[in-house]
């Protein structure tokens, strides 16, 4: 399946990329209505990209990485339309600030991970995505989107994000998000990070199933 590494380079900044976000997010807002309206896929744009955030209310179980079978509709719909562009995408997972401790995640770091690598396995698997083109991080509960303070808000913050970024995949040889002269750590498979990325992320290798989730803290 091909290595996930750390976050693509490059930063949305040309208006040609934009408007092809801008039709993007129509075309998804469209599709997606349904989804929208039950407040189970949200659309929003950031600095970086178009971001498609899949709540976990539609797509997970609680404390589970493993896509609920009853989303698999609207997720084939996402797939369909990021098909027919290059966008590079990073995906992303987030829980809320409640600790978790079950037989299959000691904590939130490996639940958000394995959330986000799941969709990855997904995309390549299923859908045929070049392995360059994605990336995979588990941010726990410490990029929140809502309040955890209310129901409302921890169910807002559960979530996987996938962010488009710009078109194109990376030159082969090269990593993304490691410029030509960086070297990889003595003794890990973690590149550096790229100076844009959030901090405080689990980068997760591809898994060979949803519950095998290997990562190491990216400072």
């Amino acid at each position: 399946m091909g290595r996930i590494a750390s976050h693509p380079e490059g930063v949305l900044g040309t208006g040609v990329e934009n408007g092809d976000l801008a039709k993007l997010q129509t075309e998804l807002e469209s599709t997606l209505a349904e989804e929208i309206e039950r407040n189970e896929i949200a659309l929003h744009r950031e600095p970086d990209g178009l971001v498609i955030s899949l709540r976990e209310v539609g797509f997970f179980g609680s404390g589970e990485a493993g896509m609920k079978s009853t989303s698999q509709a609207a997720f084939d719909r996402i797939a369909t339309i990021l098909q027919q562009g290059d966008y590079r995408l990073r995906i992303e997972g987030h829980t809320d600030n409640t600790p978790i401790h079950n037989a299959h995640f000691p904590s939130n770091w490996e639940l958000s991970a394995a959330r986000a690598t799941e969709i990855v396995r997904l995309l390549i698997v299923r859908d045929g995505f070049a392995p360059e083109r994605l990336s995979a991080a588990g941010y726990a509960e410490y990029h929140p989107v809502a309040s955890n303070r209310t129901i409302e808000g921890r169910g807002i913050n559960r979530r996987v994000d996938i962010v488009i970024l710009g078109h194109g995949v990376p030159e082969a040889g090269s990593t993304p998000g490691v410029s030509p002269n960086q070297a990889p750590e003595p003794g890990t498979n973690q590149l550096p990070a790229d100076q844009t990325a959030k901090p405080s992320a689990i980068v997760a290798p591809t898994p060979t199933n949803a519950r095998g989730v290997d990562g190491r803290l990216q400072q």
